[in-house]
């Protein structure tokens, strides 16, 4: 079964940008059905954009024209291209591929 790890978290001032990674274990087929999410303290995970089963990259209203999603299949690897990043972005922030199976999580956190 795919393995899912993140990485490019990190602390940055607001207005700056940062890119998370999110690379599978094993070959994938495409670069589909994957998505981010982000769960800031307390609250449950919020969907972020994703990529959708037909191709269709698609973004909540929040970082819609901030965040960008995109993969190199043959490095089995995805992107979240975060910028102008708020202190309202601070979270941390999954990957999960196919509908199951999730990243560890990386801590993206926005000074003001």
């Amino acid at each position: 079964q795919v393995q899912l790890v993140e990485s490019g978290g990190g602390l940055v001032q607001a207005g700056g940008s940062l890119r998370l990674s999110c690379s599978a274990s094993t070959n994938i087929s495409s670069l589909n059905n994957i998505a981010w999410y982000r769960q800031f303290p307390g609250k449950t995970r919020e969907w972020v954009g994703g990529i959708s089963n037909s191709g269709n990259t698609l973004y909540a209203d929040s970082v819609k024209g901030r965040f960008t999603i995109s993969g190199d299949l043959l490095k089995r690897t995805w992107f979240l291209q975060m910028d102008s990043l708020k202190p309202d972005d601070t979270a941390v922030y999954y990957c999960r591929y196919q509908g199951r199976t999730w990243g560890q999580g990386t801590q993206v956190t926005v000074s003001a």
